[in-house]
């Protein structure tokens, strides 16, 4: 059976778009019907078009193209045992932003493409890591924070409306005014505001 190459292209959300990974993949020559996308976060590997991948289309002797390590995963244990899935089940796997993984070298010469990219595959998989816990670590200070700030001006907590989230997005797409939001979060207008600031930090 011909070995055949197949496009993984992943954003985090519904909201963002695909457009730049497919570029890319265009730019290769990739044919529409072997990109497979996902809009999912990458915090772990439970996404429906990677689980179709793996399990229904990469067989031994393909190649898979993805534009950026982090599109596989955030999580460097994920993305280690990724790596070492395609390695014991003979996959290729290229990452446009790596282009020593791109060469193809001669027989006999693979051992030089194995050794540069286990070296970038720790360092990438490393920051990628560091991000999701630098994110993390800002959530919680943040929170942090806040809870030290109200209790410093001796103030009660700011209660957040059960409907928040809902009235807030429609007030910031501007399908409601802030008047109405007030209204249906039964906040006044300091409360509303400073509710928006702490959400929009």
């Amino acid at each position: 059976m011909d070995s055949r190459t197949y496009y993984y292209a992943r954003v985090s959300s519904k909201e963002q778009n695909l457009d730049r990974q497919l570029a890319a993949f265009a730019s290769l020559g990739a044919s529409e019907r072997d990109i497979i996308t996902d809009k999912e976060s990458g915090k772990d590997l439970n996404r429906s078009g990677y689980t179709a991948l793996k399990t229904a289309l990469l067989r031994s002797g393909d190649t898979l193209v993805v534009k950026s390590l982090d599109r596989l995963s955030r999580n460097k244990a994920d993305i280690k045992n990724e790596l070492q899935y395609f390695k014991e089940h003979g996959i290729r796997l290229k990452v446009l932003d790596l282009p020593t993984t791109m060469i193809d070298y001669p027989a006999g010469q693979e051992w030089v493409l194995d050794m540069v990219n286990n070296i970038l595959i720790e360092v990438l998989s490393s920051i990628a890591q560091q991000e999701r816990l630098t994110i993390r670590q800002r959530q919680q200070e943040g929170i942090a924070a806040a809870k030290a700030k109200g209790k410093h001006l001796g103030r009660p907590g700011l209660v957040v409306p059960e409907n928040w989230q809902e009235v807030y997005s429609a007030w910031k797409s501007g399908a409601i005014t802030a008047k109405t939001a007030m209204e249906q979060t039964g906040l006044k207008r300091t409360s509303f505001y400073k509710l928006v600031k702490e959400m929009e930090r």
